[in-house]
């Protein structure tokens, strides 16, 4: 590899203008993923879609306010998909789409990184 393709803000090399191309694609996922629900969300649907009780159930400590809020924001970034039923009282259904999938290296690499900080940091 080139060093035009492995270039990061860390290496010496690395121009304002290549840094910045770099850091928007960072900035843009943070905003769509940022907060403390979003990725629990996400993850809390990984096995199957839910409803929105057992999303809150899984959950420990969400108020119903916050994650209706956050569903509609991964709604909103095509992260999670709304399904409403034709049935009395109506019944909702989320569930994550194809993209939202495309997530699981960074859930992965996050929950390693995760596990490392923690060791760092208190030792455990």
């Amino acid at each position: 590899m080139t060093s035009e393709n492995t270039n990061t803000c860390e290496d010496s090399a690395c121009s304002k203008e290549s840094c910045l191309s770099a850091l928007l694609p960072v900035r843009d996922a943070l905003e769509v993923l940022n907060g403390r629900w979003k990725l629990p969300i996400l993850i809390a649907l990984s096995d199957r879609p839910k409803r929105f009780k057992e999303i809150s159930r899984d959950l420990d400590g969400i108020t119903d306010k916050m994650l209706s809020k956050e569903l509609k924001d991964l709604e909103i970034n095509k992260l999670v998909i709304r399904t409403v039923y034709d049935t009395f009282p109506p019944t909702v259904e989320y569930r994550r789409t194809l993209h939202s999938q495309s997530l699981g290296n960074v859930i992965m690499a996050l929950k390693d990184w995760g596990t490392l900080h923690r060791k760092e940091i208190i030792g455990k």
